[in-house]
């Protein structure tokens, strides 16, 4: 099959065995003018003989059959795992025996979008991807905590428009906003959040506080950097700066505009959002918020995370069997 720096198009070995077969001109001269070499003219030229115009087509570069493929009854399975659970390929390898590495190759093949690109909801594909192969990660558990705020449309009581559709009446339209504050340890990948009402530097403050307790009494008991993004309420907030002084911190920031800076606490706000607070349909604020501290025993206990080797956070601070 023809690549992007080939120099031959179907035009072009067209007019080479037009050249060469009915011109009579010799294939080292014609070969010179086109740019290529006498091998490659005489294979498209024996191409024309032996198959016709037919044979200066296009052909797959694949081999013609591959025994080793994974059948296609267990294709439509992790095709129907994906669907179900909306997960990537580590959940969708636990549920159907099939290995994580060709459950990408499965959902590579026919075409599936990242989790990243649909709704949390409904799995449709919503928006492009965008990927970024810099990563990094400090050698210690406490070398530096991520902080960051997600926030979330409060539910009315008896559920908004992911319960009633969106052809009802508008509900909970004014209502307000919880504001979702998580950390997560940049090493083990251990992570803590709370609901909270708002995101003033007092209330930053003393999340901070109360993470770093939650994260001590895990075994991670010096914080030595916190990593937020350029918020007031983190840059300019005397509470929070006071916190970080309090606990031997100091304070990082990310690179303007550039969100990745900070990309542990971009993900999992962005698991959060998919594993918990859409999930599933809420009737209530109450229930999502009641929901969140046995997600959180999960995703720190049992959740298996791909940057860890399949293995759940705490595997991080305690010994493997």
């Amino acid at each position: 099959m023809g690549h992007a720096n080939a120099r031959l198009t179907f035009h072009g070995r067209c007019l080479l065995v037009r050249r060469v077969v009915f011109d009579g001109r010799p294939v080292a001269h014609v070969a010179s003018e086109l740019g290529i070499s006498r091998q490659c003219a005489h294979r498209w030229v024996g191409r024309f003989r032996g198959q016709g115009w037919d044979g200066l087509a296009d052909r797959r570069s694949g081999p013609r059959s591959c025994p080793s493929r994974t059948p296609a009854v267990v294709e439509e399975r992790v095709l129907a795992a994906r669907e179900r659970l909306r997960a990537g390929p580590d959940h969708i390898a636990a549920a159907t025996g099939v290995p994580a590495r060709t459950v990408t190759r499965i959902l590579r093949r026919h075409g599936v979008p990242v989790l990243a690109a649909c709704d949390p909801l409904t799995g449709q594909q919503i928006r492009a991807s965008r990927n970024s192969d810099r990563r990094y990660e400090h050698p210690a558990p406490g070398d530096m905590i991520h902080i960051d705020v997600k926030k979330l449309g409060r539910i009315p009581d008896g559920g908004g428009w992911r319960v009633h559709g969106r052809s009802e009446p508008v509900r909970g339209r004014g209502i307000g906003y919880d504001h979702v504050h998580t950390a997560i340890d940049d090493h083990t990948r251990l992570a803590y959040a709370e609901v909270l009402p708002d995101e003033k530097g007092t209330t930053c403050a003393a999340f901070l506080t109360r993470a770093a307790a939650f994260f001590a009494a895990h075994g991670i008991t010096r914080i030595h950097r916190v990593m937020t993004d350029n918020a007031k309420n983190y840059r300019t907030s005397h509470a929070f700066q006071q916190a970080c002084t309090d606990l031997g911190a100091r304070q990082k920031f990310t690179r303007p505009r550039c969100p990745w800076t900070n990309g542990k606490a971009e993900r999992l706000n962005r698991t959060l959002t998919t594993e918990w607070a859409y999930r599933q349909p809420y009737t209530s604020n109450d229930q999502r918020t009641q929901a969140l501290e046995s997600w959180l025993e999960h995703y720190n206990t049992q959740r298996p995370h791909s940057a860890l080797g399949g293995h759940p956070p705490i595997t991080r601070l305690t010994p493997r069997s």
